[in-house]
This record gives C-alpha cells, structure tokens and sequence, in this order.
C-alpha cells in the first residue's frame, strides 16, 4: 500500500523524522519496503496564467500564448488542445530541468517560446495526460509548483500481511502508529450530514448471512462534470490511483481515508427495491468495463427488479454505473463476511480495491460513517440534495466480538520476559481493544476492525509488536540439552537427497498445487482435491504426484536450451477428499536428454529405462534391504507401455519408474525421451538393521544354466526362484545373457543366469554343486514350465 507521509500526519503526527517513522511502522509489524518522494524535484515551475493565445502562422496545431507569471510575461509556444485564455498551468522556466528534459529559450517555426506550459506527464505526475495539467483558478501566478500541490511529500511502499486489513485504511495504519509511539490520532468520525430530502431506497437483505449491515443514501441534482479538486487527484495519485471523475474519485478517497469501499449507482437506471442476495442460476452481469461474467448461487449480487446490478464487494454493473449524464445517485457502504468475497473476484479473473479489502475483513461498524464522509464530499464538490442515511441490518448475523482471556503467565511464558502490568493494560487500549483486570490478568474485547484477533497468542503477539520486537531484551539461552534417537532401522531423507545429487539430479520445489488438466493427463485415475480460493487456474488442484511439477521444470529448461536435464523432488503428496485426505510424503524424479553430459569418451545417446533403474536401485542399496524390493511390468496411465514398472517392497506396491508416454511428451511439447520415477518415502526410509556376517574361508564356485521360458516369465523371478532353491548355499546370483532368435521357438526366450554357491564350514564337492543345480532345475520347472536349452 503506498502512503503519503503529508496525509499520514494529518492524522498522528509523532515527533520523528520520515526514516524514523518508517522504522517505528516496520517494528510495528508494517514493513516498509521503499521510501521514495512523492514526484520529482520541480524547482523553476511556477503557476502560469495564459493571459492570450492566438494562433501561430506557420503550424494549425500550436498556439502563441502570453502567460503571466509572478508580475513578468512570457511567450510560450504551446500545442496542448486545452490551452487557452485564463487557463492556469504549470510552466517551467527557461533552465528548469524536467525529468525527461531541461527547458531552453528555442525558436518554434520562427516564434520565441521562452518557457514550456506543462502536463502532467511531463512533469512526472502521471504517466499519460491529455493537455495541460489544470490548476485551480484561486491559485495566484507565480507560485511555485510545489507549493500549489503541498509539495514535497514522501510515499512510503508498506507491504501489508494479509491479516492486517484494518491497515488498508489511513485511519488504520494511523492507529498503529499511535500505538507505537504514543502519539495522539484523529478518529474517524465524520460529522453526520443534515437530510434535506426525504427521499431513500427500500434495501431487502435476502442473505444476512453474507450482508448483515448496508447502508445507504439518495442525493439528487449532483453536477456529474465538476472537476476534482487538485489536492483530492493529487492524494489518489500518490496512493497510486487514477482520476476518473468527482464521484468515483470521491467513493476512492473515503476507501483510502477508512479502507471502507463505496459504490456509486445512478439512482434513474436503477429499478428499486434493492435486494442483497445470492444469484440464481443463469443470470449474467456486464460489469464496468464491458466485460460480461455468469453468475451462480455462489456468488453475492446486488439487484434490482431487472436483476444483478453490482456483484457485491468486487465491482459494480455497466448498465447502473455513473457517468456524465447521472444527475441523481444512490451510495452504497456495505459491509460483506468475508467468506462470501474470497476466491469470488479470482474466479472470474478479477482484482479490484475492494475485493482485496473485503476478503480479508473490513471494519463492520464503518459503512454509515463513510457514507456520511462520502455525502459530505460529493456535496460539497458535486452540489445536490441528500436524503437520509438508511441503514438496514442483521444484528444477529453482525461478526461477534467475543472477549479473550489474556492471563499474565501465558503472556510472560511466551514472551520470555515481564512487562509492567499497567503498560499491557495501556497498550491493549492503544490497539482499541476493551481491556479489564482480572485476577489471572485481562478479559479482553476486540475492536470491530480487528478480524485477527480471535484467540489469547494473537494479543500476545500484539503486546510483543506494540512492545517493539528490537526492545527485546537480550538474555542467554536456557534450554535441556537432549541428544535425540538415532535408530540404525531408519534412514534421514537427506541421504536419499545425497545420493542423487551425486548422481547428477538437482532439487526442484514446486507448488503443491498444479494444473488440473495436466493432472488429469497424468493420473486419471487418482481423486482429486480441488482448491476453495485457487491462486489461479493453473494451480487449482492439490497434486496427486510430483510428476506434474517435474515435467512443467523439464520443459521451462529445455526451451531455455538446457537439453540435459536431471531433477528430483521431495514431498507431500494428497489424495482422497478434504475429510479422507491422505498425505503421502514422496520422492520422485525425472532424467531427460543424454545419459552422460558431453565428452570425447563415450557416444551420445539419450538416456532410457535402465539408466534410471540404476538411481533408483542405488536408493534402494542404501536401505540394506534391495532385496525386498522388486521391479514388475505393468501399465501406468502416464507411462510408456512396454517401458514402465511398479515397484514393489515384500510384494506392496510403493512407486513407479518409467518412460514418459510418448503422446504426453508431444502434448507437454518435451523431448529428449523423459524417464520417470516416483516412490513412497516411508518405502525409502525404512531400513534393514546392520548385522555381522562371517567371510566363509572356503572357495566359491558358479554354475552358470541357460533355461527356456515363456516370453511373459520375468527373468527376476527366475533369479529369485533360482536362489530359493539353491538354499543358503546361494550367496549370489545374476542374469547375465537373454537370447531370442534362432535355435529359440517362437514366443520363448532363453535366459541365462549365473549362481555363486559357498559354504562356511567346508569346501563344496562337484556332487554337491550338482544337487543344488538340479533342485535349481526342477523348481524353474515346476514354476514356470522351464527347460535346460540344448535338451
């Protein structure tokens, strides 16, 4: 929020510098980010009366003027469309140095202009303008600049967390520094404006739920074409707001000074009665600015007897909106729950001032008074008759501000030091709570503009920030020194992060939330949860996987011509809905492009299925346990058929590996043939307690056998069928050749396999070596139809 430190005085003035006032609103947990003036420095421009204008000979577009300033006259060449005769500009002197440009005594076409007549754009005050910036007319010639427009001024950036609503407000941010320093503050409580007419509009509240409180007003006869007073442009202006015209100006100003939004109908192309209610199914509203958005029973409208004319606390209808021609207005200052406002404006791709104050919790006992602030300034500007101030409500369904027990331990225990009883009790004031003595400590009342305060920490953490975070005092730590459980059976996942780091991969963190059409590509199958108040639609959905993340990281790296591409992630998986959710904390990875990075020693080929076999079996070792785990063939939705895997730790599945299906790597628009995996970190983590085993003293020897099998027989449950036949006798045992073609019958394939046999108490005879190939032998038989190739 940018702030004017000349408007932010009018309110508390405290006896410190700007620097100074911008740390005290930083300690107090208002953190300013940038300190910058207001406009540039504008020495040498005065105010200019153009006393003639008259045509210049040799251009249609430009004009002659006389411009008084301060007792001297100038010429000025001038081709702004508004200059004209007792007009009153800037004009900067020959010399002045304008941001863009340093004024010189020049010939237009053959005319002396000694000076330039100057917009606003050119002095830095805006980033367009029309023609000349007009000053007005009360102004004396002369002038300087700065003066005229209460220059110089500050502007402080502050950057507000999202439960300090009431500080989108000058009044709030006001408080805060009054609290913080004990300076005195105007309240915001303007005075009530007389009705003049009895003219009101009849307000049915249909969801008191969403609308407890709406106040509104009639005002006749206003002059839709008055100009906004400079001073009121010039504050929008350093607030970082557009002019548009008085009234919406006006509705603007009063958000700034009370962080209260207003809107303005025009009265004559409204239908009364007014009805606060949700929408129905069907309806439509074309809001300011064209745009047309459909409407359902989520959504809090403002309406009519034709229908919606405002979607309520985000933006007003084009077809009620004030204009040049509106000479009768209705004022609106309502108050909206904030459940109703939040996620609404973004679902339809919108943000305005309003929505962003109203989602987060606006002061429910500010709609009348800002109407009123409002009232005053539209007639004092725009003219007009108003009405009586109607407000209409739901006390029931008004926020409750129940008391909160602040009791001095809990207070001293978080805080880790003693305050003075009566500075807590003087600063729970400060912060316009309602505080009384107990005798455990304080009940207090939260003020109706602090949405936040809702539970014992939060005053603390108020008392903490009032306090002054550096006030602290400085004291040693205290604390158990404890040496935590290391158990050998569980692995740290920093491990797992060390390992693929040597192996190549970077860490990635991504969003939990993704895409839900790249979600549905990649795992259909799987229940989703889609999120209430989505940052955006891209981020719509909790992921499922991490495999999303990974791909959208693989494809910004490669369309920045990083074509070697290695990553993993670590993280929070969810699945079910909201009430069943199931959080899965996973590894996952992704490799693409070429298996080794480029070099003289090795051909380039691009990466494939066993590559990344080889990580993951390295993850695995790293448990103690890589024999519990098995790789078997199977289909995955976002995998490659013939070139994916479920992992399987005793037989429960925990993860896949896999090609990426060629179909989403055209879609995703990836190359480089991407290779995934993603398993269970609970799989990872859980490891075999290290025990000692004896080095056998005696020979091995290997028998290596060639078996045909079935082409739909995997070769890792023939090793493993292998081996539990062989006995204990069996210390290892590999696959070492698969051969189809000749010599082998159609749909067969031979596999040979290598076993490693040993004893510990004595060395093996070639009888013994033949019983256990022909136990080997008889259960591959048994299981899989096998036959010994060459029989």
């Amino acid at each position: 929020m940018r702030v004017s430190e000349q408007w932010l005085r009018e309110w508390v003035n405290p006896s410190l510098s700007t620097g100074e006032l911008a740390e005290a609103l930083t300690m107090a947990g208002l953190e300013v980010d940038a300190i910058e003036p207001a406009a540039p420095a504008l020495d040498g421009v005065v105010v200019g009366r153009i006393a003639e204008c008259h045509p210049h000979p040799e251009a249609d577009r430009l004009q002659i003027c006389t411009v008084e300033a301060g007792g001297e006259h100038v010429q000025v060449v001038c081709g702004a469309p508004n200059a004209r005769p007792g007009l009153l500009a800037p004009l900067a002197r020959v010399g002045t140095e304008l941001p863009e440009l340093t004024v010189r005594e020049t010939q237009v076409r053959g005319q002396l202009s000694s000076g330039m007549l100057c917009a606003a754009s050119e002095l830095g005050l805006s980033e367009e303008s029309d023609g000349l910036l007009e000053l007005p007319a009360e102004l004396e010639p002369g002038t300087p600049l700065e003066k005229a427009l209460s220059l110089p001024d500050t502007v402080l950036e502050i950057d507000l967390t999202p439960n300090r609503a009431d500080c989108l407000g000058m009044v709030g941010i006001a408080r805060d520094v009054a609290a913080r320093t004990d300076a005195p503050t105007a309240p915001f409580a303007p005075q009530p404006v007389a009705a003049q007419s009895d003219d009101t509009v009849a307000v049915h509240l249909n969801a008191p739920q969403d609308c407890p409180r709406y106040a509104g007003r009639v005002i006749r006869g206003v002059d839709p074409t008055a100009p906004t007073p400079l001073w009121m442009r010039e504050r929008l202006r350093r607030a970082g707001l557009r002019s548009v015209s008085a009234l919406v100006d006006i509705t603007n100003y009063v958000l700034l000074e009370s962080g209260q939004p207003l809107h303005a109908f025009d009265l004559n192309r409204l239908a009364p009665p007014i009805n606060v209610r949700r929408a129905r199914s069907g309806e439509s509203l074309t809001l300011l600015g064209g745009d047309t958005v459909e409407l359902d029973d989520g959504v809090l409208v403002i309406a009519d007897e034709t229908g919606p004319v405002a979607f309520a606390g985000v933006m007003g209808g084009q077809s009620t909106a004030v204009d040049d021609h509106t000479t009768d207005v209705f004022l609106e200052a309502a108050h909206f729950a904030p459940s109703i406002i939040a996620g609404r404006a973004r679902r339809y791709g919108l943000h305005t001032d309003a929505s962003h104050r109203f989602e987060r919790g606006v002061d429910f006992e500010t709609p009348e008074p800002a109407a009123e602030r409002a009232t005053e300034l539209i007639l004092a500007i725009c003219g007009g008759i108003a009405g009586r101030t109607t407000v209409t409500e739901e006390p029931s369904a008004l926020p409750a501000r129940d008391p909160i027990e602040l009791r001095h331990e809990r207070l001293e225990g978080l805080l880790g030091w003693s305050i003075d009883s009566h500075r807590v009790f003087s600063m729970l004031e400060h912060l316009g709570t309602e505080p009384e003595a107990t005798t455990s400590g304080w009940q207090v009342t939260p003020p109706s503009w602090r949405f936040d305060l809702e539970r014992e920490v939060d005053l603390i953490e108020e008392i903490a920030r009032l306090y002054g975070y550096d006030q602290v005092p400085e004291r040693p730590l205290e604390a158990p020194l404890h040496v935590a459980d290391a158990p050998e059976q569980t692995l740290e996942d920093y491990e797992l992060r060390r390992i693929l780091v040597e192996r190549g991969y970077h860490e990635a963190i991504h969003y939990a939330f993704v895409d839900p059409s790249l979600q549905e590509r990649l795992q259909p199958q799987r229940t989703r949860l889609p999120l209430a108040n989505p940052l955006s639609a891209e981020l719509a959905e909790m992921r499922t996987s991490l495999w999303p993340g990974l791909l959208q990281s693989v494809h910004r790296n490669q369309a920045r011509q990083h074509e070697r591409v290695r990553l993993f992630e670590c993280g929070r998986t969810f699945q079910g809905t909201l009430s069943e959710l199931a959080q899965t904390p996973t590894l996952a990875g992704v490799c693409a492009g070429a298996r080794y990075a480029e070099q003289w020693d090795a051909p380039r080929r691009s990466v494939d299925f066993f590559d990344v076999k080889a990580d993951v079996e390295a993850l695995l070792a790293l448990t103690g346990a890589a024999d519990t785990f098995t790789f078997e063939a199977a289909e995955h939705p976002a995998l490659h058929p013939g070139q994916s895997a479920c992992i399987r730790r005793n037989g429960e599945p925990v993860g896949w590996l896999g090609a990426l299906h060629p179909q989403h790597a055209k879609a995703l628009e990836l190359h480089g043939n991407p290779v995934l995996f993603e398993i269970e970190l609970s799989a990872l983590l859980e490891a075999r307690l290290p025990h000692f085993q004896a080095i056998s003293r005696y020979p091995s020897i290997r028998r290596d056998l060639a078996v045909l099998v079935d082409e739909s027989v995997a070769a890792g449950d023939l090793l493993s069928q292998a081996r539990d036949a062989a006995g204990a006798q069996a210390v290892d045992g590999r696959i070492f050749d698969v051969y189809r073609g000749k010599g082998v019958p159609d749909g067969q394939k031979s596999v040979a396999m290598g076993l490693i046999l040993q004893d510990y108490s004595r060395t093996l005879t070639d009888r013994d070596v033949d019983g256990v190939i022909d136990s080997v032998v008889k259960r591959l038989e048994q299981r899989f139809g096998a036959s010994l190739r060459g029989e």
